[in-house]
């Protein structure tokens, strides 16, 4: 199992190039400005990492406990996870997913939530995987001209 710990900022670089090779996207200030908000800072704002055998970056996760939405009581929301493909199917995005569950459950929250695109068979198999199924919600959407 890869070791799993709070992001730190010297994270920073490892963060931004497993995002860009993923993504197809450099988006540097954009890592910057969610390690700043949610690495070492309140208690319900979780950003871990993942670091493989060699001790380098195996990806990355991010969440925080959010309450009252829309009339829902709290619960644990994953905003991003990603794992470096190299590493796939070796527990990292388990191991990542299982231990922010935790930090949610120490809060005390009984829900995790996320949104995905149904498109994206991947994630959506990974958090299927994890025992996640269809929640109350629909999100709707709306393109701006």
């Amino acid at each position: 199992m890869p070791l799993v710990r709070p992001a730190e900022p010297v994270d920073l670089p490892a963060i931004s190039a497993l995002d860009a090779r993923l993504t197809g996207e450099a988006k540097a200030a954009y890592w910057q400005s969610m390690l700043e908000r949610y690495a070492g800072g309140p208690p319900d704002r979780h950003f871990l990492v993942a670091e493989s055998e060699r001790g380098a970056l195996a990806g990355f996760i991010v969440g925080e406990v959010r309450a009252w939405e829309f009339g829902q009581p709290a619960a644990g929301w994953v905003f991003a996870i990603q794992v470096d493909p190299r590493l796939r199917l070796k527990g990292t995005g388990s191991a990542l997913f299982e231990t922010l569950v935790g930090r949610f459950k120490a809060q005390g929250v009984t829900r995790v939530r996320t949104l995905v695109d149904r498109r994206d068979n991947l994630i959506l198999s990974f958090f299927r995987a994890q025992g996640m199924v269809a929640g109350p919600s629909l999100q709707l959407d709306m393109e701006l001209a």
